[in-house]
């Protein structure tokens, strides 16, 4: 049975929409600029969740979780940056991964504050 929520799965997903989105800029020196940054932070949350799936400690697993997020709030200021600048055509896409990238920082950073307060508790 497949879990209706899967993170890896979302953080996949989301890549791939950075990965379509980025086809769709508009090609000046800014937009690929942007494009290049958009598509290295969103593309490593997914793989940096992988390596805090394989955390050596809970402590190593916040941390990576940290980072995780870190890629997401610069993949986030870039798409903004992308939309306020008119660099792509339609803003229907990249309104999609705006909203999904601030719920992906939201639910991780609620899993951040849950593993700290798991670890005081021991």
């Amino acid at each position: 049975m497949e879990r209706k929520y899967d993170l890896n799965e979302r953080l996949i997903d989301f890549a791939v929409m950075i990965i379509e989105l980025n086809a769709k800029l508009i090609q000046s020196s800014a937009g690929n600029y942007l494009a290049d940054h958009m598509m290295r932070a969103g593309i490593s949350p997914s793989l940096h969740y992988g390596e805090a799936q394989g955390a050596e400690s809970r402590k190593d697993f916040i941390h990576k979780l940290g980072i995780l997020i870190k890629e997401l709030r610069e993949a986030l200021n870039a798409m903004k940056i992308t939309r306020k600048a008119k660099l792509v055509k339609s803003t229907e896409q990249i309104d999609a991964a705006i909203d999904e990238c601030i719920e992906l920082i939201s639910i991780f950073n609620k899993s951040i504050d849950t593993a700290k307060k798991n670890s005081e508790g021991k």
